[in-house]
């Protein structure tokens, strides 16, 4: 889920890949809180200059990401952009180039990653805006593994955790992540509108996962590692979004 470097497990089975995605929201807030101190020291070096910091946030979790998740977005809107079959789709999301659609989606979230969080550091919930937001997209994760949603293909990055998460489990560990995101608006901010930010923003994050999920299962049959990088994508800007519009 990150570039950053980790021990290998000693298994790597569907067990373990159902567990790495209720884990994943702790992922999030990992690269949300370096991407939380790259915000701020922006912020002290050049307070006046929010378009400045949100950029750099937003380009600190796509590097400590990798890039794989706007690639699996970039994929994912090919496939659906061309309104081919299933194995076509299928095709489309396997090859390794980029077409418009891909093109247009990245720049369209990655705009929208900037822009919100601009908004947010205006409003003074800058830092804990990206933090809440990060965690927030990669709870989209055991949503859209649910055991209720089949791999697309037998194989890939999709089949090893697809299918591999209970309602109850992904339904916990987002109970975890609301109460973490209302402690942490809670202790840093004043204001009732502050705390509903965080909490629409986790519960529309959940929202965003099944409809993404629902839309890959009636386009090609269920979820692939591109589903998932995707899910996390759309998730973040509609955090973010959440959170300006309401903080």
């Amino acid at each position: 889920m990150t570039v950053l470097p980790a021990g290998a497990p000693r298994r790597v089975d569907r067990t373990v890949g159902g567990r790495a995605m209720l884990l994943a929201p702790l992922v999030g807030a990992l690269i949300g809180g370096i991407a939380t101190v790259v915000v701020v020291l922006a912020q002290l070096v050049k307070p006046d200059a929010d378009l400045l910091a949100a950029v750099l946030g937003v380009l600190v979790v796509a590097g400590l990401s990798g890039g794989l998740h706007l690639d699996g977005l970039a994929d994912f809107a090919d496939a659906l952009g061309s309104r081919r079959d299933r194995e076509t789709m299928l095709r489309i999301m396997k090859q390794s180039d980029i077409g418009p659609f891909g093109v247009v989606a990245i720049v369209a979230v990655l705009l929208l990653d900037v822009a919100a969080l601009t908004a947010c550091l205006q409003a003074g919930f800058g830092w804990q805006a990206i933090l809440i937001a990060t965690t927030a997209s990669r709870l989209t994760l055991p949503w859209a593994c649910l055991k209720s949603i089949p791999p697309a293909r037998p194989d890939g990055l999709g089949s090893m955790v697809a299918a591999t998460v209970s309602p109850t489990a992904a339904a916990l560990t987002t109970a975890a992540v609301l109460a973490a995101g209302l402690a942490l608006s809670w202790l840093t901010s004043s204001g009732i509108g502050r705390l509903l930010g965080a909490a629409a923003a986790v519960l529309l994050a959940v929202v965003t996962s099944l409809l993404t999920s629902r839309r890959a299962r009636r386009a090609i049959g269920g979820t692939t590692g591109d589903v998932l990088g995707a899910t996390v994508e759309i998730a973040l800007p509609v955090a973010l979004l959440t959170l300006a519009l309401i903080v």
